[in-house]
């Protein structure tokens, strides 16, 4: 079977929906638009042979793959990915584009936007690769739609060959991008003792530590006078707000930190005089650290409350994750399996840090040790995210290899 053509296929038919979720909503999930997609994979998991497969009032779907008789006493072993997408980007209605042989060049797409290889230099390592991007217009999709393809196409797989097997447990989550993909996820139901959530960049990439994750918003209540008489009373939210994001470190932002290093990244600011608001992500692996940047957000608020009265300035945080690492460290044998894995498939394994999050980390501490893998994909986000068949194909090998892995391991002698 040409698996790099049915991966291909699902793709782009995957992205073709549009799901981006939703912060502002309460609704769950955030996004009506994201059972679309659920209901469409439900139908094909079926289609599969999975007679299990559903979809709950929530958006969440589930399915199983039987254990091959004779492997029931296995480690049931869990694949997940997730269907929103961003929102930014997603007004235009998403056009995969695909484009073989790619040469590893800069690539100019139908919108006028060029991917150029001076902004992403592994473009040259992509040549003669099918390449898919959007038109340059939206976010193509890949986060995760690419994770959701090779899940599937895992399952047609499995079949295809013949691969004896534990059980396969598979889950798709909506709302991971505004960070609410676990909060409604049945863990007891899914039914593994273990999972990866299929969710990361590069082929090959493996990750199991992550960024700890808030969310914060300032709300600024200003004091409107007719401004030729406004001495001393008037109180302008909007340059409350400017003055609010000034005390933060200037440094302390997406653009100039890498690695192990946190932020405090402005996602959204708007308002006026009468009112403002300003949204933030805040981010950090180490656990003091982090908590460091929540009490400087506090000092702020109180700071402010200072020099312009109480509920004038109100901040609200919402701690979103955690760092999984002291959660997949007891179940190391989840990071060495992937690795060879990986490595049995051609693939260099990478061993990196998460600068973000996944649906992993969280339903690590719900008792689910989850680590992430990569998924093929790159500029994750906008409108420069582009994957390849052949990463997404080498991915899929991958997660086949865990399963032969996982049904011969005996975790007494791990």
């Amino acid at each position: 079977m040409d698996y790099k053509k049915a991966l291909t296929d699902r793709f782009v038919r995957y992205c073709r929906v549009k799901t981006p979720s939703n912060r502002t909503s309460e609704t769950v999930p955030s996004s009506e638009c994201q059972f679309e997609l659920a209901h469409m994979l439900v139908e094909e998991l079926r289609n599969l042979g999975l007679e299990d497969a559903r979809v709950d009032d929530k958006c969440y779907v589930y399915a199983t793959i039987p254990a091959t008789k004779g492997y029931e006493d296995k480690l049931a072993l869990g694949f997940i990915a997730h269907m929103d997408t961003v929102s930014d980007y997603t007004r235009d209605s998403i056009r995969p584009m695909i484009w073989p042989d790619y040469d590893g060049n800069d690539l100019t797409l139908p919108s006028g936007r060029v991917i150029r290889v001076k902004d992403f230099p592994h473009l040259p390592s992509l040549k003669g690769r099918t390449l898919i991007t959007s038109d340059g217009n939206t976010v193509l999709g890949s986060d995760d739609k690419s994770g959701i393809a090779e899940i599937m196409t895992l399952v047609e797989m499995i079949r295809e060959e013949g691969l004896p097997h534990g059980k396969i447990c598979i889950g798709f989550t909506p709302d991971e991008e505004i960070g609410r993909g676990p909060d409604h996820f049945d863990v007891e139901g899914f039914g593994a003792d273990y999972a990866y959530t299929v969710d990361g960049g590069a082929e090959g990439s493996i990750e199991y530590e992550n960024f700890n994750a808030a969310s914060a918003e300032f709300t600024i209540y200003g004091k409107g006078v007719h401004p030729g008489y406004a001495k001393g009373v008037l109180v302008n939210a909007a340059l409350v707000a400017m003055q609010i994001n000034d005390m933060l470190p200037g440094g302390d932002v997406p653009a100039q930190t890498s690695g192990y290093e946190g932020f405090y990244h402005l996602v959204e600011m708007k308002g006026d005089v009468e009112e403002a608001h300003l949204y933030y992500i805040v981010r950090d692996h180490n656990l003091e650290k982090y908590h460091q940047r929540l009490e400087l957000l506090s000092y702020i608020e109180d700071t402010m409350k200072r020099a312009y009265g109480d509920g004038v300035v109100v901040l609200k945080v919402q701690e979103s994750y955690r760092n999984m690492k002291e959660m997949i460290e007891p179940h190391f044998h989840l990071i060495e399996n992937a690795i060879k894995a990986t490595k049995t498939t051609g693939v260099e394994p990478v061993i990196i840090p998460v600068r973000g999050g996944t649906d992993g980390a969280a339903l690590s501490f719900m008792g689910l040790p989850c680590p992430n893998l990569g998924t093929g994909g790159y500029a994750y986000h906008g409108p420069y995210e582009h994957n390849t068949a052949e990463g997404m194909e080498k991915m899929t090998r991958i997660l086949f290899e865990l399963v032969r892995i996982y049904r011969d391991f005996d975790e007494t002698t791990a």
